[in-house]
């Protein structure tokens, strides 16, 4: 059913507004929400690329001459159509302006206004060859408005008014294209293009290079728990976390063979030490692409994987989608266009260890064939868990606009890789009855958290600093839809097991770790061992010892007590992972998502909060023995190390001696799991 008015028509439930080959679609689309989409000289696309179709809601639309209102719930947009003659041109135009309001009738924000004699354009639809444009939609926002999300970007920057972010994955660099505002609203640019956000003072600009039509999705709220929720409701909840992501993940590049890693685990056995997963990286195959383990020096996985079990281990297994020239599978996935395409030149993509061609994630005949391949070379032993490196695809040359997607030119579709990958095992492993699905990928795009994407922050610096911009990276992460977060205990790049800089580094990275929705070490530490197979034949090379025992006398016992209060802590964390599933909450929250009423509390960026209840302030400089915490207001906070109580509002100094994490409990909440965190923590207390 249709209504056709001057300036406007109602489409069912579309708000449908056509001027000089524009259309413009604005439509409910879920609780407090609107899609809005538009295209030049054709009706607007139904891409799901992030978006799940929305349950019907009661919304209403009203048409006034020239203005129009949509309304659903706390969110109200109002159109405006212009018809006239432009001065400057002379010709007739025409011109609709969109503005979004709460429930209450404050400007959340609007399309950029024309400016009068500027004569500017909200949404710029640039013709580029072949028919496609090239896009920029601009808005007028408040000034003093705080943002927050967009995926992780290695800066420490929390409050992102004032930023430009690239849209695109870079190795350590997630572009998940949400944001959210202390005005109290969510804005999802719903496009996967190669492109720029910029969150100016004097307003928004989001940019496309290459793509078909505008599409953005809105939501209002009072609270950044209900944008969260709304957003989740949107794009898909994470799973439940299955129980092996809640305890210690044990890694290093690289266990070079089977009884490697074996020795580890039966060392933590050995220790009475906690270990729910440990993980063969990559190189245990022949090939990259070869997707199964090569028999020298992996003889029997079958055996592997029950001695795990019989440890109470699981094993992860790294999964490249770099498939090498040599690889056995190279001709026929080539043959079958199961690979990324380069558009001019070589098509090689990559050169790790020799060239190699990307699989394509985007294609379901390719998403296919990698998961039979690994359902026959890994899933079949029992290994259930996969590390999908390389997700953003790592490219040699990020050169976008030289490769192309089954889903189309990589300028176009670019950031949909990590969540198709992410898809591809996700799906395959539902397909096999497998229920408890978490993997882990080092790039995200809306929506992968749907697919059980546990997203690393990829190959970062063995720094302090590094680890300071890892707090806002996990921040912005859980707002934009991310809630499994986890980074490589004491980075990845190098790091030397015997230096004291780099042992203090680590004690305090595994403090963050233990308090992170996963903790798993991992890193390329020194020295790096050759490997060879038994002809002499090189094999790529493993680096140093990145075990708990593997830095010092001093250190060993600290860690070994961040393990057991992980234990400790687990039946919270389930309750916390419970929270991201059903609710669509995030595991590491800024403390403005708590509190928003707390001014200060949208600023605060080296502390955070594990799920509603525990504050996590960690030592992010080298020789720090005391730190200041912020306590937020409207809550009393308990120190976690010495009982001391004290009111919200306010900030207290701590000690940090190098075991010391300053942790606060909320309200004196769960008192028996807390109790038994601080137990672990304090030698004294026993376990």
């Amino acid at each position: 059913m249709s209504t056709v008015t001057e300036h406007f028509s109602i489409e069912g439930d579309r708000l449908v507004w056509r001027g000089d080959g524009e259309t413009v679609v604005v439509e409910p689309w879920g609780r407090d929400s609107v899609r809005v989409r538009a295209r030049l000289m054709h009706d607007v696309l139904d891409n799901d690329w992030a978006l799940l179709a929305a349950d019907p809601v009661s919304a209403t639309i009203e048409i006034e001459g020239e203005r129009a209102t949509l309304s659903n719930g706390r969110l109200r947009v109002v159109a405006t159509s212009r018809s006239g003659i432009q001065l400057q041109t002379g010709y007739h135009r025409n011109f609709c302006h969109l503005a979004f309001f709460d429930a209450s009738g404050r400007l959340l924000f609007a399309e950029r206004d024309a400016g009068g004699s500027l004569a500017l354009v909200a949404r710029e639809h640039r013709p580029i060859a072949g028919g496609d444009v090239r896009l920029t939609a601009s808005f007028d926002t408040a000034a003093d408005e705080h943002l927050y999300g967009m995926g992780q970007y290695q800066q420490d920057v929390l409050d992102l008014k004032g930023s430009s972010l690239e849209l695109a994955h870079r190795n350590s660099q997630s572009s998940v294209p949400f944001v959210m505002s202390s005005r109290g609203y969510g804005f999802l640019w719903h496009n996967p293009a190669i492109g720029r956000a910029t969150f100016a003072t004097n307003g928004t600009r989001w940019e496309a290079e290459s793509t078909e039509q505008l599409d953005y999705w809105v939501t209002a709220g009072q609270t950044p728990r209900e944008i969260a929720r709304a957003y989740a409701d949107a794009t898909g909840h994470a799973p439940m976390m299955p129980e092996r992501g809640l305890g210690f993940w044990q890694c290093k590049l690289r266990y070079s063979s089977q009884e490697e890693l074996l020795s580890v685990a039966r060392e933590h056995a050995r220790r009475g030490l906690p270990l729910d997963v440990i993980v063969a990286d990559f190189f245990h195959w022949p090939r990259m692409g070869d997707f199964r383990f090569e028999q020298e020096f992996w003889p029997d996985p079958a055996a592997m994987v029950r001695e795990l079990d019989e440890l109470g281990v699981e094993l992860m297994v790294s999964v490249w989608p770099q498939v090498s020239l040599e690889s056995e599978n190279y001709a026929l996935m080539k043959k079958e266009n199961l690979l990324v395409r380069a558009e001019r030149g070589l098509d090689v993509q990559m050169s790790f260890e020799g060239p190699s061609a990307f699989l394509d994630a985007t294609n379901p005949r390719a998403r296919d064939f990698v998961w039979q391949k690994c359902r026959d070379n890994y899933a079949r032993h029992g290994i259930r868990t996969f590390w999908l490196d390389e997700a953003e695809p790592e490219f040699g040359l990020y050169d976008y606009d030289n490769y192309r997607y089954h889903a189309g030119p990589v300028p176009q579709v670019a950031n949909l890789y990590p969540q198709h990958y992410a898809r591809a095992f996700a799906e395959g492993q539902w397909a096999d009855d497998e229920t408890e699905v978490v993997n882990l990928l080092r790039a995200a795009w809306a929506g992968s958290q749907r697919y059980g994407a546990l997203v690393w922050s990829g190959d970062i610096a063995s720094t302090f600093a590094a680890l300071r911009a890892q707090i806002t990276a996990g921040i912005h992460m859980g707002v934009a839809g991310i809630p499994w977060f986890t980074t490589d205990i004491g980075g990845f790049h190098h790091g030397d097991p015997d230096d004291e800089g780099f042992r203090e580094l680590l004690v305090r990275w595994f403090q963050f770790g233990a308090f992170s929705p996963v903790m798993r070490l991992h890193g390329d530490r020194l020295p790096t061992t050759p490997v060879h197979a038994a002809d002499g034949s090189r094999r790529s090379p493993s680096g140093g010892p990145n075990e708990v025992w593997s830095f010092g006398d001093q250190v060993t016992p600290i860690l070994e007590r961040y393990l057991f209060a992980r234990e400790a802590l687990r039946p919270y964390l389930r309750e916390v992972m419970r929270d991201a599933h059903r609710d669509g909450q995030p595991v590491l929250r800024g403390l403005f998502h708590e509190f928003p009423a707390d001014e200060r509390s949208w600023t605060v960026k080296d502390q955070y909060l594990l799920g509603s209840d525990l504050l996590v302030a960690p030592v992010l400089e080298a020789g720090a023995r005391t730190r200041r915490v912020l306590l937020p207001e409207g809550a009393g906070w308990t120190d976690l190390w010495t009982g001391a109580v004290h009111l919200g509002g306010g900030e207290v100094e701590v000690e940090t001696p190098a075991d010391r994490v300053p942790l606060f409990v909320r309200n004196a909440a769960h008192p028996e799991i807390f109790e038994a965190v601080r137990r672990a923590l304090i030698p004294s207390s026993g376990r």
